[in-house]
């Protein structure tokens, strides 16, 4: 009786590290593009802050998946006054499963957090 309740602690630990993860990096990937005054600077930002979510905690940087939209719909994303949202999606292996015939990818959880944030109004302005 110990043993499935050990190994069901530490399966949801990991998804909830991972669920945390996923959060940040969409938080704080919307920031990042927000605060950037133009496009060059936002996908600079980008790339770090994923980098430094994926490395803080332990997500498989092949599974990370980024989705980008922009409020209202239609417009150019991002654009000055416009909302961002950032989605971030990825997949946590459950532990102890062999990677035999494909079975870690059928045992694993995906995990999505979807973060909006204002862009600024100064946004691509010299």
């Amino acid at each position: 009786m110990l043993v499935p309740l050990v190994y069901l602690v530490v399966a949801l630990g990991q998804i909830q590290g991972q669920a945390l993860g996923a959060e940040a990096g969409a938080r704080h990937v919307a920031r990042a593009i927000a605060s950037a005054p133009d496009a060059a600077a936002a996908t600079a930002r980008t790339d770090a802050v994923l980098r430094s979510v994926v490395g803080e905690y332990g997500i498989d940087p092949d599974e990370v998946r980024l989705s980008l939209s922009c409020r209202p719909a239609g417009s150019v994303c991002p654009e000055a006054g416009s909302t961002v949202v950032v989605t971030v999606s990825t997949r946590v292996a459950l532990p102890l499963i062999p990677s035999v015939l494909g079975l870690e990818s059928l045992a694993s959880v995906p995990v999505e957090a979807s973060a909006a944030q204002k862009v600024s109004r100064f946004w691509g302005s010299e």
